[in-house]
C-alpha cells in the first residue's frame, strides 16, 4: 500500500499523482472497512492540497469503495458533498469525474432503496431531480426508468414497474445505462419475479457464458440461476453455477445478498451440510447492518436453511450463527425469522404496502426441490430423523396375521431383498400370538441372517424348531447356516467341525426320501460356502481341491432340478461363481471370467438381478486384466443396473468410480465426470468421504479439467486436498491434484494462488528418484510468479527450473526457462542487458545441443525448431528493448540486430519444410515489419509477397506442404502443433501479409513521387 501523506509530500501536480498512486492501490485492495478506513484517510489528505479536483477523486474514490461494501450507508455524504461542489463550481470537475458524478446518481436510487430509514417521499424527489438532471446533461432517460423500475419493484407496484420496465428497454442506450451484463441480470430477475423462469435464464445466457462481465457479473447472475434452475429440473446446470458463482462471491464483501442464493440453495437441494460451511465461513454477515437489505435476505435464508435442519433433526445440533454466544439449530431458526421479518417490516411501514414481508415469508417457506444434489465437494450428509408417521388411512380390513405370515413366506421362497423385514413385521405382529414351531422357527431363521455373525445362536434355535415342526432336513440346514457364520467370524476350523455333522446326516435323509432337494442342498452350501472361506483366507493348497470337490458336488445335486425353484437356480448360479473364483485364484483368468458371466446369467434369469453385482464386479476386473475394456464397461453397467436400489453406498461408489476410470480412458470426460460425481456422493453416504471419496473427488476434478470447467474443479480439487494423504492415496495423487488445482487457479487468473498450489506440488516431487515432473512444477510455479506481477520470485523459479532441466539432460525446458528469464529481465529497469545475455544463451544451449545430437533426426528436427523459435524471441525482445528517448542511430542498430536473428530463424523454419510454415511466415512477417520500421519498403513487401506465395488463394498451404499450427510454449515461444489446410493461422497470415503488401506498394509509389 502507498505510503503517500498529502503533509509530507512534496507540493503540486507531484503530490496529486502521489495521491492518485495510492487510491489506485486501494482499490485493489479487497473489500472491507480496511479499504474504507484508508479511502477515508486519501480524502483527508487530498483536503490539504488545496486542489479542487484532487478532493472531487478522493470523494469518488470514497464513494466508490463504500459502494462495495458493508457500509452501502456511508455512501450519501460523500454524494452530497460531490453534488453540492458540482453546483457550486462545476468547472472544477474534468470529464471523467463529471461522467462519474451522474454514473452514480444510479447508485443513490438504489442505495435509497436498500435503507428503510430513507422515506419513500424522499426516493420519489430524488427520481425527479434525476431525469431534470440527466435531461439537462444530454443523457438518455434509459437510466432514470431502469432506476423507476426498481422502485416500483421493490414496493410491489406491479403496473407502475411494469410500464417502466417497458420505458427502460425501449429508450435508448448511451453512457449512463448501466452495463449490458447488470441490465440483463436485472431484467432476468424481474421474469423470476412473474414465474417465468425459463425466460430469465435466455436473458442471462450472455451473461452466464462470459459474453458480457463486470465487477460483480456473473457473480450475481450465477447466483440468481440456481433457484430457476433447480425449479425447471436444470440439475447439472445448477450444480455448476453454484461452485462456479460461490468461488466469486466468497471473498466479496459486499455480495452478501448473492451469498444468500448460494445458502438457498443449500436448503433446497439437500445440501444441508454445505449450507452450514457456507454460514461459518461469513460470520459478520449474520450482524453487519450497513445495507439491511441484503441483510434481510440474509437471514431469511439463514431461517429456511435452519427450519430445514430442525426438520432433519435433531433440533439441538450446533451451528454457527453471530458471535458472542452458541446457537442450536431451533435457535438460530427463531432469531434469524425474527431479525427477517423485523427488517421486512421496517421496509413495509416505509413503502406503504405488504410485499416485502410476503416475499421474505414465502422464501422462508419454500420447500427442498430435489432431495438430494451432489456437488462433488466434500460433505457430511445431514442424517434425518425418521419422518412423523402420516395418519394411517382407514381400511376396509387390516392385514391379518396369517396374510402377514403368508407374504413373508412368498418373500422369503424367492429370496426377495425384504424377506428379512416382511418376517421382522411378523414378529412384532405376533407378540401376543401363540405361533406354531414352523412360524416360530421361520422368524428365527430370518432374525438370525439379519444378525449375521452373532445370530448363530438364533439359527440353533430356529433348528430346534424346525424338528419340532416335523422338519429334519430344514432343520439340519439351520445348523449348517450356524456353522456358516461362524466361519464369516473367523472360526473356520470350528465352522468345518460344526457342519460335518449336519452334512453327513442330510445325506443320509436325502437317500432315504426323507428330506428333499432344497433342504440337502442348503446344508451342502453351506459345506462349500465354508471351505471357500478357508480358501479366501489364505490357506490354499490342498484345499482348493476340496473347495472345488464340495462345490461341485451342489452342482451334481441341483442342476437339472431346478425347474420352478428360484432357491435352487441360486444355488446353481452361486456355485458356478464359486468355480469362477477358485480359476481365478489359479491363474485361469479365462475360465474365471467366462464361470462369472455364466453365474450372473444365472441369477438375472432366476429373476435374481441383485444377487450379480459381486460377481459382475469381479468379472470387470477380470476383463479389465485381459484387457477387454469394452467387456469391463458392459460388466460395470450391468453391476449399477442389476444392483438398482438394493446396492450399498460403498459398492455403489466403488462402481461408479470404476465405470468413470473405464469411460474416462476411452476419451468420454463428460460421462467420466458424471459417474465420479456420483461415486463421490455414495462415498460420502457411505461415511467413506475421507478415502475413498477423496479419490472420487480427485478423480472428478481431473476430469473437469479435461473438459475446461476451470472454477468447478478447482472446487472440487480444493474440497479434496485437504483429506488427500500420502500414505492412504499416495503422494503422486496428491502432486497430480496440486497440479491440476494450479491449472484451475492460471485460467481463473488467480495466479499467485496456482504459484503456491504449484510450489508445494514441486515440494513433494522434489524427493522423488525422476525429476521430470519436480522441474516442470518448478517452471510452472515461475510462470504463475511472473503473472502474478512479482518478477523476481518468478526468475529465481526459472532459474531452479532451468537447473533441474539441466540435470536430467532436458535441453528445451532449459532453453525456455532461459528465454522466460530473459523477457522478465527485460521488464525491469535497467534490463535490457541481462535479458540480452540470457537469450543469447539460450541460443548457445540450443546450438550446442545441436552439436551433440548425433544422428537421430528426429532430435534434430525439434532442436532445429527450437533454435528458430530462440531467434525469433531473440529478435522480438530486441525491438522492444529499444527506448523511445534513445538516438535515432542506436535505435537503428538495435533494430537491424533484431532483423538479423528474425531472419536467422527464417532461415531455420525453411530448413525443416512444411511442418514449420505457420512459424516460418509468422517470423517472415515480423521481419517485413522490421524492414518497415528501418523505412525498407521493397524488403518489406518481399517478405509480405513471400508469405503469400506461401499460402494457396483459400489460406491452404501451396504445393504439397501439410501446415502446423502454432501453441504457445511455456514462456511465450512456439511449438509447432499439425492442423488442417485453410485454418484461422493461414487466414491470418494471408490478411497480415496483403495488409503489409499494400503499405509499403503505397509507400514505394509515393517516394517514386
Amino acid at each position: 500500500m502507498s505510503g503517500f501523506d498529502g503533509a509530507a509530500a512534496f507540493d503540486g501536480e507531484a503530490a496529486f499523482d502521489a495521491l492518485r498512486r495510492a487510491m489506485a492501490e486501494n482499490s485493489e485492495e479487497p473489500e472491507g472497512p480496511a479499504r474504507n478506513a484508508r479511502a477515508e484517510q486519501l480524502l483527508a489528505e487530498a483536503e490539504k492540497l488545496n486542489i479542487p479536483l484532487a478532493v472531487i477523486e478522493a470523494l469518488g474514490h470514497q464513494l466508490k469503495v463504500y459502494n462495495y461494501s458493508s457500509e452501502k450507508a456511508k455512501m450519501f455524504v460523500p454524494f452530497a458533498r460531490l453534488l453540492r461542489m458540482w453546483d457550486e463550481r462545476p468547472e472544477d470537475f474534468d470529464e471523467y469525474e463529471t461522467h462519474s458524478l451522474h454514473w452514480v446518481f444510479k447508485w443513490m436510487t438504489a442505495g435509497m432503496l436498500d435503507q428503510p430509514h430513507i422515506p419513500l417521499a424522499a426516493m420519489e424527489k430524488w427520481l425527479g431531480e434525476m431525469e431534470h438532471r440527466y435531461r439537462l446533461a444530454g443523457h438518455s432517460e434509459r437510466a432514470v426508468r431502469s432506476a423507476e423500475y426498481s422502485v416500483a419493484a421493490h414496493i410491489g407496484d406491479r403496473a407502475r414497474a411494469e410500464r417502466a420496465y417497458a420505458a427502460w428497454l425501449a429508450a435508448d442506450r448511451d453512457a449512463m445505462a448501466d452495463c449490458h451484463a447488470c441490465e440483463l441480470h436485472e431484467q432476468g430477475w424481474w421474469q423470476v419475479r412473474q414465474g417465468r423462469d425459463a425466460e430469465a435464464l435466455d436473458l442471462w445466457a450472455p451473461v452466464l457464458e462470459g459474453e458480457f462481465t463486470c465487477a460483480h457479473e456473473p457473480h450475481a447472475a450465477l447466483a440468481s440461476s440456481l433457484a430457476p434452475l433447480l425449479r425447471l429440473g436444470r440439475l447439472e446446470e445448477a450444480r455448476a453455477n453454484h461452485l462456479r458463482g460461490f468461488r466469486l462471491v466468497r471473498s466479496m464483501e459486499s455480495m452478501r445478498g448473492a451469498y444468500a442464493d448460494h445458502v438457498e440453495f443449500c436448503a433446497l437441494s439437500g445440501n444441508e451440510a454445505r449450507g452450514l460451511e457456507l454460514l461459518a465461513e461469513r460470520p459478520a454477515y449474520f450482524t453487519d447492518d450497513g445495507h439491511p437489505r441484503s441483510r434481510m435476505d440474509f437471514m431469511a435464508v439463514v431461517a429456511l436453511l435452519m427450519d430445514r435442519l430442525v426438520e432433519l433433526g435433531p433440533a439441538d445440533r450446533p451451528v454457527p450463527g453471530p458471535s458472542g454466544r452458541s446457537w442450536t439449530a431451533a435457535e438460530l431458526a427463531a432469531h434469524a425469522r425474527e431479525e427477517a421479518l423485523a427488517l421486512a417490516a421496517r421496509f413495509d411501514e416505509r413503502n406503504g404496502t405488504s410485499h416485502v414481508g410476503e416475499r421474505a415469508r414465502a422464501r422462508m417457506a419454500q420447500r427442498p426441490l430435489v432431495d438430494r444434489l451432489p456437488l462433488g465437494v466434500r460433505a457430511v450428509r445431514t442424517v434425518a430423523a425418521p419422518p412423523p408417521a402420516p395418519p394411517a388411512p382407514v381400511l376396509a380390513q387390516e392385514p391379518d396375521l396369517p396374510a402377514l405370515i403368508a407374504e413373508a413366506r412368498r418373500l422369503s421362497d424367492t429370496l426377495q431383498p425384504n424377506a428379512v423385514e416382511a418376517w421382522a413385521a411378523v414378529a412384532r405382529a405376533a407378540q401376543d400370538v401363540e405361533l406354531d414351531p414352523r412360524d416360530r422357527a421361520e422368524i428365527a431363521d430370518h432374525e438370525a441372517m439379519d444378525r449375521g455373525p452373532e445370530g448363530a445362536w438364533l439359527f440353533e434355535q430356529a433348528a430346534e424348531l424346525y424338528a419340532q415342526a416335523g422338519d429334519p432336513g430344514e432343520a439340519l440346514a439351520a445348523h449348517a447356516r450356524a456353522a456358516y457364520v461362524r466361519a464369516l467370524a473367523g472360526e473356520i476350523d470350528e465352522a468345518l467341525t460344526a457342519v460335518a455333522g449336519p452334512y453327513d446326516e442330510v445325506l443320509a435323509l436325502y437317500a432315504a426320501d426323507s428330506t428333499g432337494v432344497r433342504q440337502t442342498a442348503s446344508v451342502v452350501m453351506s459345506r462349500a460356502r465354508i471351505l471357500m472361506r478357508q480358501v479366501q483366507e489364505g490357506d490354499e493348497g490342498e484345499i482348493l481341491s476340496e473347495a472345488e470337490g464340495a462345490v461341485r458336488e451342489v452342482l451334481a445335486l441341483v442342476e437339472g432340478r431346478t425347474e420352478d425353484d428360484v432357491r435352487l437356480a441360486a444355488r446353481v448360479a452361486e456355485a458356478q461363481a464359486m468355480l469362477a473364483e477358485l480359476a481365478a485364484r489359479t491363474g485361469d483368468v479365462e475360465s474365471a471370467a467366462e464361470l462369472f458371466t455364466w453365474a450372473a446369467a444365472g441369477f438375472v434369469e432366476a429373476g435374481l438381478p441383485w444377487f450379480t453385482v459381486e460377481y459382475e464386479a469381479r468379472l470387470a476386473g477380470l476383463l479389465h486384466h485381459l484387457g477387454d475394456l469394452a467387456g469391463t464397461e458392459r460388466a460395470l453397467r450391468a453391476a449399477l443396473e442389476h444392483g438398482g436400489p438394493h446396492l450399498e453406498p460403498v459398492g455403489r461408489a466403488q462402481l461408479r468410480l470404476q465405470l468413470a476410470e473405464v469411460v474416462g480412458g476411452r476419451g468420454l470426460a463428460e460421462e467420466a465426470a458424471e459417474h465420479a460425481l456420483e461415486a463421490a456422493h455414495w462415498a460420502d453416504e457411505a461415511g467413506e468421504g475421507r478415502t475413498l471419496g477423496a479419490w472420487a473427488r480427485h478423480q472428478l476434478g481431473g476430469y473437469l479439467v479435461r473438459l475446461g470447467r476451470w472454477a468447478e474443479a478447482a472446487e472440487v480439487l480444493e474440497s479434496a486436498l485437504p483429506d488427500l494423504r500420502p500414505e492412504t492415496h499416495g503422494d503422486g495423487v496428491v502432486v497430480q491434484t496440486q497440479w491440476w488445482l494450479g491449472d484451475c487457479l492460471s485460467e481463473l487468473g488467480e495466479h499467485r494462488e496456482a504459484a503456491e498450489r504449484r510450489l508445494q506440488a514441486a515440494e513433494i516431487a522434489r524427493h522423488w528418484p525422476e525429476q521430470h515432473d519436480h522441474a516442470t512444477l518448478a517452471h510452472l510455479a515461475a510462470e504463475s510468479l511472473g503473472a502474478a506481477g512479482l518478477p523476481a520470485e518468478a526468475d529465481r523459479a526459472y532459474a531452479r527450473a532451468g537447473g533441474l532441466w539441466r540435470e536430467i539432460g532436458n535441453v528445451h525446458g532449459l532453453i525456455r526457462s532461459l528465454r522466460a528469464r530473459a523477457w522478465l529481465a527485460l521488464r525491469a529497469e535497467d534490463g535490457a542487458d541481462a535479458a540480452r545475455e540470457l537469450m543469447a544463451q539460450a541460443v548457445q544451449e540450443c546450438e550446442a545441443a545441436l552439436g551433440d545430437v548425433g544422428s537421430d533426426e528426429e532430435a534434430r528436427a525439434r532442436l532445429v525448431g527450437e533454435l528458430g523459435h530462440t531467434h525469433r524471441q531473440f529478435g522480438d525482445l530486441l525491438a522492444r528493448s529499444v527506448s523511445e528517448d534513445a538516438e535515432d542511430d542506436s535505435i537503428r542498430a538495435v533494430l537491424e540486430e533484431a532483423l538479423t536473428q528474425v531472419a536467422e530463424s527464417i532461415v531455420l523454419f525453411a530448413s525443416l519444410g512444411g511442418d514449420a510454415l505457420d512459424a516460418r511466415t509468422g517470423a517472415e512477417l515480423a521481419a517485413g515489419w522490421l524492414a518497415a520500421d528501418l523505412s525498407r519498403p521493397e524488403e518489406a513487401a518481399a517478405r509480405a509477397r513471400a508469405v503469400l506465395a506461401a499460402y494457396g488463394s483459400d489460406g491452404s498451404p501451396s504445393g504439397d506442404d501439410t501446415t502446423v499450427r502454432d501453441r504457445r510454449d511455456a514462456d511465450g515461444g512456439t511449438e509447432p502443433t499439425r492442423r488442417d489446410a485453410g485454418d484461422a493461422t493461414a487466414q491470418a497470415r494471408r490478411a497480415e501479409a496483403a495488409q503489409m503488401l499494400a503499405l509499403m506498394e503505397e509507400q514505394m509509389e509515393e517516394q517514386q513521387d
